[in-house]
């Protein structure tokens, strides 16, 4: 396995060009170095010096030495980021489906760091699947993601509902969705159970459901706008000229949210207290 130590051996034997100043600038003696060297050499499949010259770099060792020297300082940096999150507190990596409405997700991303529990905090947003694979590797510490979803050992708290609006072309293009316009909605694979629950919600009234698939909601808004699809939104803010709005109620189409996070993790037991946290602003934002 190519490891960091060959690296700093290589680079090392490269500038000091004498095996001994080299030994003492990586801190082992000669031995070891000189057996590292073989090792690296061994892993790559070419000479890196030329040893009856002195201490030479050959035409290969000579293509290596930007790329080492530029990894070792990658390295570096990377453990000085590290340094700096120790110190400052752990960071608490979140992830949010994009249909969480902005409003919301400033709420979540913010109540951890107003409850003193993190100082440092980074979010990303992506599709449900995306975040349940992010969390399960260890990506992400929690995620808000669409409700249902398969979640393969991965702890959630309670689903909490959102209430939905229906966007429709503004009079005299407005139609329901049973009056022939699509309905706008992200792909199926990015929350395959949570779309199957939708379009069949919207089925269930005897009503032929089309759909049409839109990147995200600015997407979606625009075909409304063009009269060419409906939308159903959780976003309470989210409008245009020439656009409706109605209470999706007949039927409800809420939006169906809950917190999850790995329970294997080492750092599990404090994660949970965390992800109560940002279920009880979830509820908290239901409410209002």
């Amino acid at each position: 396995m190519l490891t960091e130590r060959h690296l700093e051996i290589f680079v090392a034997l490269a500038e000091e060009e004498h095996f001994g100043a080299a030994a003492q600038r990586v801190g082992i003696t000669q031995p070891p170095l000189s057996q590292g060297l073989r090792r690296l050499e061994a892993l790559l499949g070419v000479r890196l010096f030329d040893r009856t010259r002195g201490v030479v770099l050959t035409d290969e060792g000579a293509l290596l030495l930007p790329h080492a020297r530029r990894a070792l300082a990658a390295l570096g940096e990377l453990r000085e980021i590290g340094a700096r999150e120790h110190a400052d507190g752990r960071r608490l990596r979140l992830g949010l489906a994009p249909e969480v409405p902005a409003g919301l997700a400033a709420a979540v991303a913010a109540a951890p760091v107003r409850a003193g529990e993190q100082n440092r905090i980074s979010v990303l947003t992506a599709p449900t699947a995306t975040l349940l694979s992010d969390v399960a590797a260890g990506r992400l510490d929690l995620a808000v993601i669409r409700h249902p979803a398969v979640l393969h050992g991965l702890a959630a708290g309670r689903v909490v509902l959102f209430p939905s609006w229906v966007l429709s072309p503004a009079a005299p293009h407005g139609r329901a969705p049973a009056g022939g316009l699509p309905v706008a909605v992200r792909p199926r694979e990015e929350a395959p159970a949570a779309h199957d629950l939708f379009v069949d919600t919207l089925a269930s009234r005897g009503r032929r459901v089309e759909t049409v698939v839109v990147s995200d909601e600015r997407a979606g808004l625009a075909l409304v706008a063009a009269g060419q699809a409906v939308l159903v939104t959780a976003d309470a803010t989210l409008t245009a000229d020439g656009v409706e709005r109605r209470p999706a109620t007949d039927p409800a189409l809420p939006l169906r949210l809950r917190v999850v996070w790995d329970p294997r993790r080492p750092e599990a037991a404090d994660t949970a207290d965390t992800a109560q946290l940002l279920v009880d602003t979830l509820e908290r934002q239901a409410a209002t």
